[in-house]
């Protein structure tokens, strides 16, 4: 069942897609588990925010946490209501991961998958931060994973490759065994940090000629830096406890692929700041 949302609605191609377009980063489920398993040591659960079709919280679930996942898309939660189907341990809640309210806190927050990058501005990006705060237990644990920015890449945006499509990827779609081919076509607005992606899916015959396309809206991801980060964790009260450059613990290097934030809600009576500078701590 999914709190706040009608499953009745049609599910759109994106939705019943993204499992098989979108794989694992390596080592991510191993991280995510190492983490989870602290928490539900001690009784506590999990919440993961833009947790989509639930492609990371299910197999927590699976695993033993007691787990929340939140999403904005109607579609994501339907799939992701459907996969669950018999797991007691998990909840699917519709809500804005920039202002909820579960009348809970949690010992871990997970926020995978690069979709902080939908936050495009400050107060939108610090409005999330401070909400999960507000959810975590004092001490408790959370997890941002965001792409770690290639600046050669979004230099050739501005230059002679934005705006061209390009193949990204291939997959079959289970619906109709017919093998799908992801375009895209990056662009750059230096004066915002925002990269814009507009998609084309072709779905292909046994022939390889296209026998349906559909195009996406274009969709805006905010391109964040190491420093902008940290600035943004330490406004809303999180201590930051480490940052790496991929899954497997790797420090963050110029070369790094990700960028793996874990930060804490500081413990009461420690001393340090723990009040939201938004006016929403608790």
């Amino acid at each position: 069942m999914v709190e706040g949302s009608d499953e009745r609605e049609k599910i759109g191609f994106y939705a019943e897609t993204y499992d098989a377009a979108v794989p694992d980063w390596p080592g991510e489920m191993d991280f995510y588990q190492k983490t989870v398993d602290q928490v539900t040591s001690r009784g506590e659960a999990v919440l993961e925010l833009a947790c989509g079709t639930g492609r990371v919280a299910i197999r927590l679930a699976q695993a033993g946490a007691k787990l929340v996942g939140l999403d904005i898309s109607s579609d994501m939660l339907a799939v992701a209501g459907q996969k669950s189907a018999g797991i007691d341990s998990i909840r699917w809640v519709k809500a804005d991961m920039r202002a909820f309210e579960l009348e809970e806190r949690f010992g871990a927050i997970l926020i995978p998958g690069h979709a902080f990058h939908n936050l495009l501005t400050p107060d939108d990006q610090a409005a999330c931060l401070a909400c999960a705060r507000r959810h975590l237990m004092p001490g408790g644990v959370l997890v941002v994973h965001l792409d770690h920015q290639d600046m050669g890449w979004l230099g050739d945006l501005v230059r002679d490759k934005g705006g061209v499509f390009v193949e990204e990827e291939t997959f079959e779609r289970a619906k109709t065994g017919r093998k799908v081919r992801a375009l895209r076509a990056w662009s750059y607005e230096r004066s915002t940090q925002t990269a814009i992606c507009r998609t084309r899916w072709e779905e292909l015959d046994a022939k390889g000629d296209v026998v349906e396309s559909r195009d996406e809206d274009p969709l805006r991801l905010h391109c964040l830096f190491r420093f902008e980060v940290e600035h943004l964790l330490a406004r809303v009260g999180f201590e930051v406890e480490a940052t790496y450059g991929d899954f497997f613990g790797h420090p963050l290097e110029d070369a790094s692929p990700q960028m793996i934030w874990v930060a804490r809600r500081p413990q009461a009576g420690s001393g340090k700041r723990d009040g939201a500078v938004l006016g929403t701590g608790g």
